[in-house]
């Protein structure tokens, strides 16, 4: 392969998993709905300092994700395709960041290290899943990757030069667009990475020297936006510092909370299929020789990369998967320097090819098991699928891995070996995108319920909805201004500011605004919801449902 279609290559893979299917699969409660919502609500209200969700204070972020899909959605209209293009964006310009770092460190002509890290990370199910779903952990790696990226590269110039100045202000402003993401994080991360990286390399006095212009650039970014919020939200900063940070972090009752290891139980998964060569990686990584300081550095710089903030993420009490994705730019950098090895040494390839043929295999198994499960387990339990077509697609996705390993295997150079592992296992994610289970669908899609009714609901309809669904309702009927029954959820600090039209209804009240306005109200609910409620409220005069566990659409 010509070192000139490599980026060529690269370019098109990206196009291909990440821009073609973001318009494909619905938006998925609560999080894409939440992330369209927010940005939406802004372009309606005029309003891009203070978030809102249903026209209600919502404190949990800051606003840089809402401007960019905001500036997404008014580019291309308010639908999927909009709503997820940031994320995909982010991805690619953080591989982009991958492959010019590489360049500019790894010093030799012949070096495949910013094409095979590149491939890496872009391919990774994990990068691959989170970059084409409509929540902010796409760009804050991608902010973060550049705060680091920069320093490390102002770490290689001239103490004091110019140049070591530009890019410590560089990785500074990019440090304020990741606080202007997702808050003190941005600054937490760099701080635990930069720290232990300038110590191993005995530069003590660095560590105060290089830190005010990162400082400087950062303030000069966040601080307009942070006095702004203030001045208009007093309220802002300790929800967000004290619930949003220190409780998630340290409380025993904090949100989504998990155990320590979750992340070292995930890792593997989200590395994928990538995760099956790691042997022959790891063997590479310990044989190879370090030829240029430079490359030497960017392993170690790497490695605590990695390695501090994925322990950061794990001491944590509150976890989603989502939150290491900012240690996957540093994971496929150094497992790309010890697949290079197995490029350049033909020796070890052994290693590679088992990896080769272990993905063939478990392709090949999980092809048979999906067969039995079609033909031979009870139908109730195993058919998640309501069409054959979708059990051919995910059968065609599992032989295409295996034909394509079987492929690499017989390949002669190492590196198509590489690219057609990498290949045939990411053509597999774009068939899921079209295969999503109908239970799935039914629980976390109410877009098509609500779109089906959409043109008979005027601006006089009062609309009751409840927690799960409130988002969606928001998003899909374009309104800010429905009544939720019973729980508020996530939306609850929002509903306690004394200045909010609408309050909370109990079913009682739900059941009296129903009652006197007959002919007017629709409420949306899933079953579960309307089954505590269904004893107090009114009969409706019409129901829809997306599915048997799924949700309600009931005119009044």
């Amino acid at each position: 392969m010509n070192n000139k279609i490599l980026p060529v290559f690269l370019i098109t893979l990206f196009i291909i998993l990440y821009l073609v299917p973001l318009a494909e699969r619905p938006l998925i409660i609560p999080d894409e709905t939440r992330y369209a919502e927010v940005p939406r609500e802004m372009l309606a209200t005029g309003d891009w300092v203070v978030p809102r969700i249903n026209g209600w204070r919502y404190f949990e972020k800051p606003p840089m994700g809402y401007w960019l899909t905001a500036l997404s959605l008014s580019f291309f209209g308010e639908n999927n395709f909009a709503v997820r293009l940031p994320q995909a964006l982010s991805t690619g310009l953080t591989a982009l960041l991958i492959f010019f770092l590489c360049s500019r460190l790894s010093k030799r002509r012949d070096s495949m290290l910013p094409f095979l890290a590149t491939l890496v990370y872009l391919s990774s199910l994990g990068v691959m899943g989170i970059g084409t779903f409509a929540v902010l952990d796409s760009q804050l790696s991608l902010f973060l990757a550049a705060t680091l990226s920069f320093f490390l590269l102002a770490t290689e110039a001239p103490p004091g030069s110019g140049r070591e100045r530009t890019l410590l202000l560089l990785a500074g402003i990019l440090a304020g667009c990741s606080f202007l993401t997702k808050g003190f994080l941005a600054f937490a991360i760099p701080v635990i990475v930069a720290g232990p990286y300038l110590m191993l390399q005995g530069r003590w006095r660095d560590t105060l020297r290089m830190l005010w212009l990162p400082i400087a650039g950062a303030f000069a970014v966040s601080l307009p936006w942070a006095m702004h919020i203030h001045l208009r939200e007093p309220d802002f900063w300790h929800y967000f510092f004290w619930i949003e940070h220190v409780q998630r972090f340290l409380s025993d009752s904090a949100q989504h909370k998990e155990p320590f290891w979750l992340y070292l139980a995930a890792l593997p998964g989200m590395f994928l299929p990538w995760t099956l060569m790691l042997p022959a990686a790891a063997i590479g990584l310990w044989k190879k020789t370090w030829s240029k300081a430079t490359e030497f550095r960017l392993l170690v710089f790497c490695l605590c990369w990695f390695i501090f903030p994925f322990v950061f993420f794990s001491i944590a009490k509150g976890k989603l998967i989502t939150y290491i994705l900012p240690c996957f730019p540093p994971l496929a950098i150094v497992f790309a320097m010890g697949v290079e090895y197995l490029h350049t040494n033909e020796k070890i390839k052994n290693y590679l090819q088992q990896s080769i043929a272990a993905t063939g295999l478990l392709a090949l198994l999980l092809l048979a098991a999906l067969a039995g499960c079609y033909f031979f387990w009870p139908a109730d339990q195993v058919r998640a699928f309501n069409r054959i077509q979708e059990w051919l697609l995910l059968g065609g996705g599992f032989a295409t891995i295996f034909f394509g390993q079987v492929a690499a295997f017989r390949a002669r150079k190492i590196l198509h070996k590489i690219v057609l592992f990498a290949v045939s296992c990411t053509f597999f994610y774009i068939i899921a995108q079209f295969t999503l289970p109908a239970l799935t669908l039914q629980r976390k899609d109410p877009g098509a319920l609500l779109s089906r009714h959409a043109a008979g609901i005027t601006p006089q309809t009062y609309i009751l909805s409840g927690e799960q669904a409130a988002r969606a309702v928001c998003w899909y009927l374009k309104r800010q201004d429905i009544y939720m029954v019973a729980r508020a959820g996530e939306l609850q600090y929002g509903l306690n500011f004394h200045d909010n039209p609408r309050k909370l209804l109990s079913p009682a009240d739900a059941a009296a605004l129903i009652t006197n306005h007959p002919g007017q109200v629709v409420l949306i609910a899933d079953y579960q919801e309307y089954a505590q409620w269904q004893s107090i409220l009114p009969p409706p005069v019409s129901i829809d449902s997306n599915g048997s566990e799924g949700f309600l659409l009931l005119h009044y």
